[in-house]
């Protein structure tokens, strides 16, 4: 059984986003997983940082993380990266000192140290955008940005990443579809 911190970064309750969120923990759940789902919208979290220390939800936050196996991310890309609301949610909850801190190797240069190594993470990104359109324009940013920038300066390593392009635009065949890779992923921990 793995234990799943899940994060969800939608407004809308009839989003496909929401759709893969509630597709991933029945499938979680079946296969003997514990789900924590965290939905920041109805939560209000406030992803505001302005350098004061972790109040009371943050602190929630890590401490629930630190009793999981996986982190997972479901939110939509816009303008090349989450939601305001996950971005603020990673800038105070996977945050140094407890996220990762910084080894410092002479002057004022040093690497980060993940304080989170042997965690998963899954994320779920749905797109507006064409598959070629992103990958070819726009070199995969929002992908390497949070596998790279985000996860790999916590420790996490394993990072398996899910994007399901030009959602608006597909047919509820290719929705299913979608869902069908959701269901399989969370089959896989």
């Amino acid at each position: 059984m793995r234990k799943i911190f899940l994060v969800y970064g939608h407004y809308n309750e009839k989003s496909f986003n929401a759709s893969i969120r509630d597709t991933f923990i029945e499938a979680a759940n079946e296969n003997g997983n514990e789900v924590d789902c965290v939905d920041l919208y109805k939560e209000k979290f406030n992803p505001v940082f302005a350098g004061e220390k972790p109040d009371e939800v943050v602190i929630d936050h890590q401490r629930r993380i630190e009793k999981s196996d996986v982190i997972v991310l479901v939110a939509p890309i816009w303008n090349f990266r989450m939601p305001a609301i996950v971005e603020g949610w990673m800038d105070k909850v996977l945050a140094p000192p407890w996220a990762f801190k910084f080894k410092k190797l002479f002057g004022n240069y040093g690497y980060p140290v993940g304080n989170l190594k042997g965690k998963r993470a899954i994320i779920f990104c749905t797109y507006g955008s064409p598959q070629f359109a992103i990958r070819t324009f726009f070199l995969n940013m929002p992908t390497k940005r949070l596998r790279r920038g985000v996860f790999n300066i916590c420790g996490i390593t394993d990072v398996i990443y899910k994007r399901y392009f030009a959602v608006p635009f597909v047919s509820d065949k290719k929705r299913k579809k979608f869902l069908e890779d959701v269901k399989s992923t969370a089959s896989k921990l």
